[in-house]
């Protein structure tokens, strides 16, 4: 019987395409969404994976949406915890508001998803939490302390709990991508995003999602066994750590 992969935020940007790479490779796939029906049911109608409507930033909203995905497909076997938002401001003038947003959805959501799983890949010994951070959680940037103070600690969460989870054949690990080609970034002026983003890349341009989405099937399988409470950095040498 196929692994099941669950894949929050799978339903557009990087998360549609580790959806599909995942499918790919032979997992039963169910995406996650928040908000956006009409894409959601594009995506579905276009690759055949089930999307699943809920808020990571709640809780109670996590453990009723994975039940429904359980119930459908079996246990999860391979999270990926990729959900995001942004609210980027300078933070002399950000809100609470601004504030909470970003850490119940970039920060929280780990805890959300990831404890109604965990128990059950303990009791079965395999388990696959990968979680997608990103450069600026390694670097910072101006704007978003935010978003990178919540990204900082999403590698703080896998670190911890990669030691938790190794006895009981669970690998917890990250990727941090850095500037990707998505519909958010593509939206900018291409002149900002060359002048100020692709000069800084070594390697002249953005990122695909669909290279980050290799790294997160890599990250899920079996031969990726003995690597866990590892980030695995992708953003074309832009950040070398």
């Amino acid at each position: 019987m196929a692994r099941v992969a669950l894949v929050t935020g799978g339903t557009r940007g990087i998360g549609a395409a580790i959806a599909v790479a995942l499918k790919a490779a032979g997992y039963t796939v169910a995406a996650n969404y928040g908000g956006n029906d009409e894409a959601a049911k594009a995506f579905t109608a276009a690759t055949g994976i089930a999307a699943y409507k809920w808020d990571v930033s709640s809780y109670d909203a996590c453990v009723a949406g994975i039940a429904q995905v359980e119930a459908a497909h079996g246990p999860v076997d391979v999270l990926v915890n990729n959900a995001g938002i942004t609210r980027d401001v300078m933070f002399h003038k950000m809100t609470k508001e601004h504030w909470d947003a970003v850490i119940n959805t970039n920060l929280s959501s780990l805890f959300n998803m990831t404890r109604p799983v965990w128990e059950g890949m303990r009791s079965r010994k395999f388990g696959r939490v990968i979680c997608i951070s990103s450069i600026n959680g390694q670097k910072g940037q101006m704007g978003q302390v935010n978003y990178s103070a919540a990204k900082a600690g999403d590698l703080g969460f896998v670190k911890a709990l990669a030691q938790e989870g190794g006895r009981s054949g669970i690998t917890v690990n990250a990727v941090c991508p850095g500037y990707i080609a998505t519909d958010m970034v593509k939206a900018v002026d291409p002149a900002i995003i060359e002048k100020n983003i692709v000069a800084h890349i070594p390697l002249g341009r953005l990122g695909e999602p669909e290279e980050i989405a290799r790294a997160v099937v890599f990250l899920a399988a079996d031969d990726a066994g003995f690597i866990t409470g590892s980030t695995l950095t992708a953003n074309g040498g832009q950040y070398m750590v």
